[in-house]
């Protein structure tokens, strides 16, 4: 019988720990994709199992083109997490996202470069999930609910826009963004939202806007310290977020993203290889039988 599902929280520039956990243990998971951005805090967190991984490490060490996305949702993916909560700065790019309100995305669009990085399969096994809804609607629902009881200010849906960074855009790259109708940006969030889909993990976006990007040109360019700044006015409101919508979560992973890889997987399962099987257990383990499971582990 399966666990009730964990809860997995990525924290974001500026949210580096988290409190109120029970029983804290901190792991160190190795994957076959490598280490994740740091070490994992394991416990009880507002009654449920829960893991916090901070994306860019404590301290803020890892670039967002170094992030190793693989080994972060593998990690999680192999400790019992089937949800995700993944907390993100994000630049506005309409005038009515003011800093320090939460915007609750329901869409994304690529303009990452490493996108061969941004999924599990390859190495003998093809895999196309269905993407056209990269949110869990589930997830995403509670978060907004929890959200605006909060007292901030919270926008219901929205696109957000991934670039590579670790600059920020110029001033033709945003506008660009704003005429194609994107409402935030920001540097993570995508390759792990396909990333989660492919593990069959329910993923949403708590993202926090910052700044306007560059856009606004009353305004001064964006600036770290900016950024910094207004993160850290919001982590005891997302903390209190997070502590209010995780009691909520069903303790049954039955959402569609639970499902992701049924009929997903093109590969005819004769042909899979031993290898490739073994790497991906934590995700493709409930569709082998028994003797498929010891032959591969042997």
């Amino acid at each position: 019988m399966e666990l009730e599902p964990a809860i997995g929280i990525i924290g974001g520039s500026g949210l580096y720990d988290l409190d109120g956990f029970s029983d804290r243990e901190e792991l160190e998971v190795e994957t076959p994709f490598g280490m994740p951005s740091d070490k994992i805090v394991s416990g009880m967190f507002a009654g449920r199992r829960g893991f916090f991984l901070p994306r860019h490490g404590k301290g803020h060490r890892i670039l967002p083109t170094e992030l190793n996305h693989r080994a972060n949702i593998y990690a999680l993916r192999s400790l019992g997490g089937r949800v995700v909560i993944a907390g993100t700065a994000v630049g506005s790019l309409k005038e009515h996202y003011h800093p320090r309100d939460i915007i609750l995305p329901d869409q994304y669009f690529d303009r990452t470069s490493r996108r061969e990085h941004h999924t599990f399969f390859g190495k003998g096994m093809v895999a196309h999930v269905t993407f056209a809804d990269p949110v869990s609607e589930g997830l995403r629902r509670l978060l907004l609910e929890e959200s605006e009881k909060s007292g901030a200010t919270v926008h219901d849906g929205g696109t957000y826009v991934c670039m590579d960074g670790p600059a920020f855009s110029t001033r033709a790259e945003s506008n660009a963004n704003r005429q194609l109708g994107f409402d935030v940006i920001g540097m993570t969030n995508l390759p792990e939202a396909k990333l989660a889909r492919e593990a069959e993990m329910a993923l949403a976006t708590l993202a926090m806007v910052t700044d306007y990007d560059c856009w606004k040109v009353e305004e001064e360019p964006v600036t770290i310290e900016v950024v910094i700044s207004h993160l850290m006015a919001n982590a005891l409101r997302a903390k209190e977020i997070l502590a209010r919508v995780i009691p909520r979560i069903p303790t049954v992973a039955d959402w569609p993203e639970h499902r992701a890889l049924e009929n997903a997987i093109i590969t005819d399962k004769s042909l899979w290889p031993k290898e490739t099987v073994e790497s991906l257990r934590a995700i493709v383990g409930r569709f082998l039988t028994t003797a498929e499971r010891s032959e591969t582990a042997s």
